[in-house]
Order: structure tokens, then C-alpha cells, then sequence
């Protein structure tokens, strides 16, 4: 029975070793969506050295893929009821591999191509997942996102970690470094090859069936857009975080490796709050609560590195890694609790991370410029603690009970 407005719950629902494997497929394509982003970065100064390409062009290599999550993300539900979740998750894992490849040639345009690429497809992954929890785990929507949203994290802390080291190969190199990562591409998209086809022999095609969603175009939903900037201030953060919090800390006397250090304890102090945080909100009415906590967490940090007390400097980092880790699931779990169908889920979800990451590719420039302006970082950190205010003005409204499509409750069956 499908009631109208919304997507129709599919009665096939896997079960049993179909919903292992989808499972499997879900943290396979997790761990692709920030591995092959945060494994540049440690190799800047190799590739720069390699190609003799300009700073300007090894700062887009961060830009560009931020560029596409904003510019796809609306695309990415379009897809999805053109041609069904299954296949469009395929393509941008095949699309993904093959950026990574192109990526990893030694060519200025092809570091650009690859690098355009591989956000293309990353970006449609960000908007998909939320919505195929919601459809094929809808009584564990929580542990789900908890799941692969920490094994997301930590991917991108490990890939980090390990570029140099695989990069130090004689037979690898920097490019090596790069390309060893889509081998978790090309095992995702083995994967995928099986949904396909079981969705397409379960229902006679792979096509989301939808209708058009009740009260007209998401954009027009207040809870839309406070769910919407909750996502983009938090993406703010946390690429102003990774851009320049080792910079930060080398100011106030700490040495770049010291530096480094406290950014990798940031990432992966993260991760056990991104897999708790959406457990913990599935479970209650509304996520006032959480939404307050992980705001006083960052907020204590930004004050605590700006008062200059450098002796607990790695406890203002742990806090601001505590809230990042809370309020990037957080954005994550309201993409399913404030929707009521899977088709509403990646609306949302397009609309959020569109434009969350054009707020995103913001960040770091407005900080280094206020940073240049001022040749000191106590403005910057004010401006950041300012963000954490507005990122909590719209997450108590995003926290509260409702829906996006205005349904005071959900109306027929939810997906």
C-alpha cells in the first residue's frame, strides 16, 4: 500500500544473508567517502615537488572536491529515482575508481581530473547513504548511521596516517600511496554488482517508486534550512579545523609535530561519539539535549585555545574532536528522524550537503584571510566560536520533533 506523497515501502525487504551483504555494501561504501580526500594531504609537498605545480593548484586539490559535494548533491536523489539507489551507488564507486587512477598520474590536468572525479562520486554517496538506511533498516536507523558513519572517520584518520609511510615504498611513491586506496573502490563495487541485481530480480525493476512529495518543493520547510545550516556549520568547522589547527598550535609554541599529533587525537577521539551519538538520538524524542552538549564541548574548546593556556591545550582539542564527532552524526541521523519517506531523506539530504559544503569551501579561506588581516589567530577563534553559537541556534530547532514535509506524523508506511 503506498499512500500518497510518499515512497512506498518495498515488502521485499532483505533479510538474512541479503541484509548482511547490504550491510557489508554500506560500510564499503563509507569507507570511500573520505579516504580518498584526507590521503592527500600529507603528500602535498611530494606531489608539488614531483610536477612543479603552484600552490594555487595544490590548494583547489582540497577545494575542488568540496566544490563538487555542492554542485552534485542536489543531483544525487534525481538519480536515485531515475534509476534506482542500487545502480547510482555502482556508477559513482566505478566513477570513484577511476578518478583515483587518473588522479594518481603524474600530470598537472590529470591531478585536477581525477581529483573532480573522485568528488563527483563521493558526493553522491554522502546523500545516498542516509536514505538507504532509512529504507532498508528502518528499526535501526540509530546503529546503522552510528556504524558507518564511525567507519567513515576512521578511515579518513588511518588514511591520513599511513600516506607517507606507503609513499616511503620505493615501489610506490606518492602516486603508489594514492592509488592502493581503490582497491577498497573496486571491492565496493564487486559488492554492489550483487545489489543490483537482486533489487532488479525483487522488484522486476530498480527504480525507487515515488510520487511527488507532499507540500511541494523541500526548500519552502523551515526545518528544511535549520537542518540544512546545522550540516554546513559543522562541515565549517571541521574543515577549518583540518586546514588550520596545527597552525594554530604552532603559534602558541607547539612544533609541527607536536602539531600534527594533536590533530590526528582530534579525528580519532571523534569516533566512538559518531557511533554512540546516533544510537543515543534514535532513541529519544528529540535530540535537544545532545545538540546542547556537543555545542558547550566545541564552544569550551575555541575559548579554551583562545585564553592561550597551553598546558590543557590537548583537552581543548579533545572536546572540539568530541563535538565534531557528535555533530557530524547528528546532521547525518536528522536527514532520517525529521523525514518520512526515503524519497523526503535524499531530498533533504541533497538540499543539506549542497549547500553545507558550499559553507564548507568557505571555512578555511575566511579564517586564513581574517588570519592574514589580523596576523593573529584571536579573531579567527572568535569567529569560530561565534559559528558554534549559530551552529546551536539551528540544531535546537533541527532537534526538535517534526518533519520536514509538515506531517504532524508519519502518514502510511515509513521507508
Amino acid at each position: 500500500m503506498m499512500t500518497s506523497g510518499y515512497t512506498a515501502l518495498d515488502e521485499n525487504q532483505p533479510s538474512g544473508a541479503r541484509k548482511w551483504l547490504l550491510f557489508v555494501g554500506i560500510i564499503l561504501i563509507a569507507v570511500n567517502l573520505r579516504a580518498g580526500i584526507t590521503s592527500i594531504g600529507p603528500l602535498i609537498g611530494m606531489i608539488r615537488d614531483d610536477t612543479g605545480i603552484s600552490n594555487t593548484i595544490i590548494g583547489m586539490l582540497t577545494t575542488v572536491p568540496l566544490l563538487a559535494f555542492a554542485l552534485l548533491s542536489p543531483a544525487a536523489p534525481v538519480l536515485s529515482r531515475r534509476f534506482g539507489i542500487e545502480t547510482v551507488l555502482l556508477s559513482s564507486m566505478i566513477v570513484l575508481t577511476i578518478g583515483i587512477w587518473v588522479r594518481s598520474i603524474s600530470s598537472p590536468w590529470t591531478l585536477m581530473l581525477g581529483t573532480a572525479l573522485l568528488g563527483m562520486a563521493i558526493a553522491i554517496g554522502n546523500v545516498l547513504l542516509p536514505s538507504l538506511v532509512k529504507r532498508d533498516f528502518p528499526r535501526s536507523i540509530g546503529l546503522m548511521t552510528g556504524t558507518y558513519s564511525m567507519t567513515m572517520n576512521m578511515l579518513a584518520a588511518v588514511a591520513s596516517g599511513v600516506s607517507i609511510p606507503l609513499a616511503s615504498i620505493p615501489s610506490l611513491g606518492w602516486q603508489g600511496s594514492l592509488i592502493v586506496w581503490s582497491a577498497l573502490s573496486v571491492l565496493a563495487s564487486m559488492v554492489w554488482i550483487f545489489q543490483v541485481r537482486r533489487r532488479a530480480s525483487v522488484s522486476g525493476s530498480n527504480k525507487i517508486v515515488t510520487v511527488a512529495a507532499k507540500g511541494g518543493s523541500i526548500m519552502k520547510s523551515k526545518l528544511a534550512w535549520q537542518i540544512t545550516l546545522f550540516m554546513g556549520l559543522q562541515s565549517f568547522t571541521f574543515y577549518v579545523n583540518i586546514s588550520w589547527l596545527p597552525e594554530i598550535l604552532h603559534s602558541q609554541g607547539m612544533d609541527y609535530s607536536s602539531a600534527g599529533w594533536m590533530l590526528s587525537i582530534l579525528q580519532f577521539v571523534s569516533l566512538p561519539f559518531s557511533f554512540i551519538i546516533p544510537v543515543l538520538a534514535g532513541r529519544r524524542p528529540n535530540q535537544v539535549l545532545l545538540v546542547l552538549i556537543s555545542a558547550a564541548c566545541m564552544f569550551t574548546g575555541y575559548i579554551g585555545l583562545l585564553s592561550g593556556v597551553q598546558s590543557l591545550n590537548i583537552v581543548w582539542v579533545m572536546l572540539i574532536g568530541i563535538s565534531g564527532g557528535a555533530n557530524f552524526s547528528l546532521s547525518l541521523m536528522f536527514f532520517t528522524l525529521r523525514t518520512t519517506s526515503v524519497h523526503e531523506a535524499a531530498a533533504l539530504s541533497g538540499m543539506a550537503q549542497s549547500f553545507g559544503y558550499l559553507l564548507a569551501a568557505i571555512g578555511p579561506m575566511l579564517i586564513g584571510y581574517m588570519h592574514d588581516y589580523t596576523h593573529s589567530w584571536s579573531v579567527p577563534l572568535m569567529i569560530l566560536s561565534g559559528v558554534v553559537v549559530l551552529m546551536l541556534i539551528f540544531g535546537l530547532g533541527a532537534a526538535k520533533p517534526g518533519y520536514t514535509s509538515g506531517a504532524a506524523k508519519p502518514v502510511g508506511p515509513i521507508s
